[in-house]
């Protein structure tokens, strides 16, 4: 069965090729045997020294590619609960027993782990075979073979040194500024945020590590699925401390039930019949959702979400310190995660507006962890991508425009949304244009994939206008002069750290207390200013852009 979607994809980097020939490597991210995309790839001719330079910043590797090459080397690795302080030196030459290791790292959630990746999956078997269950006392031990373990020291006196660990936190407020107050200007303080939040790759492999141990329970009943992680974690635009999202992937347990018929014979497994593939959906979470309660280590606050539009477990993995929850027939979610991935690595400036968009949402309280009327961060990545749609000239798909643009971005993105007629207009990624809203939902993004949904159903009147009213503010913010780049003292807010100060609130800002009024008094103050001021522009001798206010 084709996947819901690919068409559409496909598309997508039909119109891209039409409009430049820079864009040809990008059909690689997606295209496959038997495709339209697969065909262009295929008659491609060798690329210019201008498409080059441009292939040097695309991924070579497809999105399923990358997943499967990550689940492979999920598949090879262990989690291992280590002592306080531990020779790392000894510890890796106790693990090479088994087999030669190919990477490993140590990090900190509710105790010292390290992530160990073998060079073959015999070496884990091995590591397995020698493992035995421990004693509890009064308490009995379930015996279940994961690949979780849990390392004690025989001599306690022996040799102990502090590992190196691998950080797995976005980095605090208070170090955020100080490191954008640090930049230079604007573009690189956008850089800098994308690379201080963005996924590392120890993460990376931790989240398909997590899916991985999650797979070893499900296989007890369904031995060939597959636990995928989608969006955040995989369409790049991911931060660090976000949620994990996976599913229970059963389309390949489906595909060996396919009839196979061998003269006048037909074989099938006998199964269990249910109304309707929602109840065989929550039938299935609900038992995988027992086991992850009982049996799987280090899966705690287990959640059965049942009666969800789309039903769900929810659970917090301790080990890897990562908020869970796992779906299942869910391959809609896998596809948009694969149309972001795709939009991300059309150039990195897209991802660090989105990044930076978030991140300013975040700090006005416009998104938040826990579910209600606000608007989400999926929500806020598509308005990105839609932005850069409408634009003039229009950024996606096409990569030439890209070349010089990233503060000029986040100042049009306020504007834009800010001027936004979302009383009558729907946003329309798929088509890239503002169509009339089919309901009377205060925002409408319509869903790419399931058009007749609205991905911010959930928002309300009272948070769409905080987004309006902050982005016009922003808006202003960045077009003053003297915040693009750092003051003279050296302790005024400027750039992206003005941009995230909360509104409303007294803080402390880089050693100096800084009051702000209310948003909308704020705006209001700016728009009778901007009605009572003239604006002209000049030149300097040094044919520096200068802004001049005449009263």
């Amino acid at each position: 069965m084709a996947v819901p979607g690919v068409g559409l994809l496909t598309r997508l980097h039909l119109y891209a090729q039409r409009r430049t020939r820079v864009q040809r490597p990008v059909l690689r991210l997606l295209s496959c045997p038997g495709t339209v995309a697969e065909d262009l790839r295929r008659d491609e001719q060798p690329s210019g020294s201008k498409e080059t330079g441009f292939e040097d910043k695309i991924p070579k590797k497809r999105f399923s590619e990358m997943q499967n090459e990550r689940r492979e080397q999920a598949q090879r690795t262990v989690l291992i609960h280590c002592p306080e302080k531990i020779s790392e030196k000894k510890f890796l030459k106790y693990l090479s027993q088994h087999g030669s290791i190919n990477n490993h790292f140590f990090y900190e959630s509710f105790g010292l782990y390290a992530v160990v990746e073998f060079c073959q999956k015999e070496s884990v078997r091995s590591l397995q075979n020698e493992t035995h269950a421990p004693s509890k006392g009064m308490e009995v031990a379930i015996p279940f073979r994961s690949r979780f373990f849990n390392l004690k020291l025989k001599n306690q006196t022996s040799e102990r040194s502090r590992v190196q660990m691998s950080n797995q936190l976005p980095p605090s407020s208070k170090k955020l500024f100080e490191v954008l107050c640090d930049a230079e200007n604007i573009d690189d303080q956008l850089n800098t945020l994308l690379k201080e939040f963005q996924l590392t790759e120890e993460n990376t492999k931790l989240r398909y590590l997590t899916c991985s141990l999650i797979e070893d329970i499900a296989a007890a009943y369904f031995p060939d699925c597959i636990v995928r992680p989608f969006g955040s974690s995989v369409n790049t635009f991911g931060k660090l401390g976000c949620d994990l999202d996976m599913f229970l992937d059963l389309n390949e347990t489906r595909s060996l039930s396919t009839h196979k018929t061998s003269g006048n014979f037909l074989m099938e497994f006998q199964v269990k019949n249910v109304p309707s593939e929602r109840i065989a959906t929550q039938k299935i979470l609900s038992v995988i959702g027992e086991c992850l309660d009982n049996f799987s280590p280090g899966c705690v606050g287990v959640q059965k979400i049942l009666n969800a539009r789309c039903p769900l477990v929810r659970f917090s993995h301790q080990a890897s310190g990562l908020q869970c929850d796992l779906t299942t027939n869910n391959r809609i979610a896998l596809t948009s995660s694969e149309l972001l991935y795709i939009y991300g690595a059309l150039d990195s400036r897209v991802r660090a507006l989105v990044f930076t968009v978030r991140c300013w949402a975040r700090a006005h309280s416009l998104t938040s962890s826990i579910p209600g009327a606000w608007i989400t961060n999926f929500s806020l990545t598509m308005m990105v991508i839609f932005f850069l749609q409408r634009r003039s000239p229009p950024i996606l798909p096409t990569l030439d425009s890209l070349q010089t643009l990233a503060e000029l971005l986040l100042k049009e993105f306020f504007e834009y949304f800010g001027n936004f007629a979302f009383n009558k207009n729907s946003i329309n990624i798929r088509q890239g244009r503002e169509q009339n809203k089919p309901d009377s939902s205060p925002l409408y993004i319509q869903n790419p994939f399931e058009t007749s949904l609205n991905i911010s159903k959930n928002v309300n009147q009272s948070q769409l206008q905080k987004f309006v009213d902050l982005a016009q503010e922003s808006t202003w913010i960045l077009q003053q002069e003297h915040l693009d780049g750092p003051s003279i003292s050296g302790n005024q807010p400027w750039g992206l750290v003005a941009l995230l100060l909360p509104s409303g609130a007294s803080r402390k800002s880089l050693g100096k207390k800084k009051s702000r009024k209310p948003a909308n008094e704020r705006i209001k103050v700016l728009l009778e200013s901007i009605k009572s001021n003239r604006t002209e522009n000049f030149t300097d001798t040094n044919g520096k852009r200068q802004i001049s206010t005449q009263t």
